[in-house]
């Protein structure tokens, strides 16, 4: 991998495998849907997270994390605004009276569906933490005197990406069937609703307490 200015590969793949395994607040995020969810929830979710991921490698791979780095005004400000999403969609989970409704597909679910892909991006894009990982992580494999380093960090954030992606799906299906049963009761479905509200929450609330 030397060609394309990137070392020890084989080290950064085993360190990005473990720390994929690492549970984090992605981690919370996808099983959180898949269990008030479903399956489909979970896995729409966890591919929005790591869109959000392709949006942060992109991002190193421009600069756009050694702003965030050297800039308390940015990294406040894409961390409040990410803090506030977070907290936002457990609020509205809370005040939710009705029961979570068993995941059925069809018409009247895309609309749905396209939210929690996006609210996957989003809650990714807007948790400087994890720009800073990239830029953290990221350079410690790669040649500084290479000539296209950028094409060096695309290649080390898809690889990364890729294995993370695998492990999201396989907690997004996992955490759906060993609930598939329960969404069927309206009690334990509402519920489930009212732990993600307060996970959420939780997690909004970490991240804004979260420091530089």
């Amino acid at each position: 991998m030397e060609q394309f200015g990137i070392i020890n590969f084989p080290v950064f793949l085993l360190a990005g495998i473990l720390l994929n395994l690492t549970p984090g607040s992605d981690t919370i995020y996808i099983v959180t849907r898949s269990l008030a969810s479903g399956t489909r929830a979970g896995i729409l979710s966890a591919l929005g997270i790591s869109t959000g991921a392709v949006i942060h490698t992109i991002g190193a791979a421009c600069g756009l994390s050694v702003i965030l780095m050297h800039s308390a005004t940015a990294f406040l400000l894409v961390k409040y605004i990410g803090a506030g999403y977070l907290i936002y969609l457990g609020i509205r989970a809370l005040m939710t009276s009705t029961a979570l409704p068993v995941p059925q597909g069809g018409k009247n679910r895309r609309t749905d569906y396209r939210g929690m892909y996006l609210s996957g991006v989003l809650t990714n894009v807007l948790n400087p933490k994890v720009a800073l990982f990239f830029l953290a992580f990221l350079p410690q494999f790669v040649i500084p005197s290479h000539s296209h380093t950028a094409i060096s960090f695309l290649i080390l954030g898809a690889t990364f990406i890729t294995t993370g992606t695998i492990w999201c799906l396989c907690l997004a299906v996992f955490a759906s069937l060993l609930t598939g049963k329960i969404l069927q009761k309206r009690w334990y479905s509402s519920l489930l609703q009212k732990i993600s509200g307060g996970v959420f929450i939780g997690l909004g609330v970490h991240l804004a307490l979260s420091k530089r």
